[in-house]
């Protein structure tokens, strides 16, 4: 009898070697090989869709746009995110913590496309029929469109859905499903992998769009390999923090819209809830009376929002002051730090310096450079920055603040929301016109700008 053949699997990227090997060459990752059997399978598309699937080279012209199939999930913010609802056929890979809301979000977005008369299905691999319906009757979602199975068999899965034929698929989650015909254990490398694939054929196919909740691993990544995200259409982020009642939807990929976008919801017992005016939310507990904060209007995608930067200076003994950023780039902090020695000639060698954006959200755009510094050197003076004014900018490292996007649309965030001053680069303040009620105070350096503050 011939013997079987097998390959070694790294399970964090899906490298394949002949032969065991301690280190990863692929992703240097130490003891993630996995011993999996060689199994040469063809699956002809009759087998898989119960049809053969003709396809023909077809001019562009005669091609219709695909946003003429897109359909609206019934929850704005989630709407917002994948670019105006979800396409027909996509594939969309939703990822965040254990607990962060993955399950909850999509049972109540199925809830909304059921209402209005479309079936849907829903695949439970992780929780019973039981748990399922306990957890619908906690957030309210019943609906006689809303299907559900406990299933984690991938062929029983595909024959579901080719005989259902839902408008919308979820699969809760991947790393559950298995296919009968690899050996390898559910979870590993060749079965997500397999049923990725076949879900990915299926929904392309018959144009079903299909969600797939993804594990993530102690770094924040998804589990499995990185094949995975490149295969789907979409690839969404659900952040947050335990001890913070807001969730952030993020797009990091998306081939039918924006990656800039971003949804806000806050958890309540009723599950989660959109959050219309995320710049109030954010400001909702902002402390005043205290040194060290300043307000800044972000861009994330296509709105503004405005947000809180703390800072804290204290003197330190060590050797090494530390620099300690959340929400913001370290390495930027570090960066700006070394320009307010520079140009403005304080001296915080010898001072721990804490950044934090209040409410857990991440910034990455540079036009928080003048905020942070504006933060930093309201708690080294301990001097409070005027409550009604907002400020933004990017700082470069001659001390010079340079203009940012979008300003205009900054500036009128700020004055719907009551500030009455704005601390802007000199060239944004040129082009903004038609904003009435607020201030525009434009600064050309980093100097400039203390003394307008201070």
């Amino acid at each position: 009898m011939a013997k079987a053949k097998t390959q070694f699997v790294c399970q964090s990227c899906g490298y394949q070697a002949p032969k065991w090997l301690g280190r990863c060459p692929g992703c240097q990752n130490w003891n993630t090989f996995v011993e999996e059997r060689i199994v040469d399978e063809k699956v002809s598309e009759r087998d898989l869709l119960g049809f053969e699937a003709v396809t023909v080279p077809t001019a562009i012209t005669e091609i219709v746009g695909e946003e003429k199939g897109r359909f609206q999930t019934g929850i704005g913010e989630f709407d917002r995110v994948l670019g105006g609802g979800i396409v027909f056929g996509s594939v969309i890979l939703v990822g965040g913590d254990p607990g962060i809301g993955k399950s909850t979000l999509l049972l109540q977005m199925m809830c909304c496309l059921a209402s209005t008369r479309k079936k849907v299905l829903y695949v439970s691999g992780e929780e019973s029929l039981q748990q399922t319906k306990m957890r619908a009757d906690r957030l309210g979602v019943s609906s006689d469109h809303l299907f559900v199975v406990s299933e984690t068999s991938l062929e029983k899965i595909l024959q579901d859905i080719q005989t259902l034929r839902p408008s919308t698929v979820v699969i809760d989650s991947i790393q559950t499903i298995y296919s009968s015909d690899l050996p390898s254990t559910p979870g590993s490398i060749s079965q997500v992998r397999e049923a990725a694939s076949k879900l990915l054929y299926l929904a392309k196919h018959l144009s079903i769009p299909i969600f797939l909740v993804g594990h993530v691993t102690k770094e924040g990544f998804i589990a499995g390999p990185k094949v995975l995200e490149h295969m789907v259409d979409t690839v969404l982020y659900i952040e947050g923090e335990a001890n913070h009642a807001f969730r952030i939807l993020r797009a990091v990929k998306n081939r039918f819209g924006s990656t800039n976008e971003i949804g806000v919801f806050e958890m309540k017992d009723s599950g989660l809830v959109e959050v219309l005016s995320p710049s109030e939310f954010f400001l909702s507990e902002r402390t005043q009376t205290a040194s060290g904060s300043a307000v800044m209007p972000s861009i994330e995608g296509s709105r503004p929002i405005l947000i809180e930067l703390q800072a804290l200076v204290v003197p330190t003994n060590l050797g090494v002051p530390r620099r300690m950023a959340q929400g913001v780039d370290g390495q930027r902090v570090s960066l700006l730090v070394a320009v307010m020695e520079k140009r403005l000639g304080v001296h915080l060698f010898n001072h721990d310096i804490f950044l934090n954006i209040a409410g857990g959200i991440k910034v990455e755009e540079p036009g928080a450079d003048l905020g942070m510094i504006a933060a930093i050197s309201s708690s080294f003076r301990d001097k409070v920055i005027d409550p009604e004014m907002v400020v933004f900018g990017e700082v470069g490292l001659g001390g010079e603040v340079r203009g940012v996007s979008q300003p205009e649309v900054r500036v009128k965030e700020a004055a719907r929301l009551g500030f009455k001053r704005v601390l802007l680069p000199k060239p944004n303040q040129e082009k903004i016109k038609g904003v009435k009620g607020i201030e525009l105070i434009g600064v050309r350096t980093v100097g400039e700008a203390i003394e307008k503050l201070f």
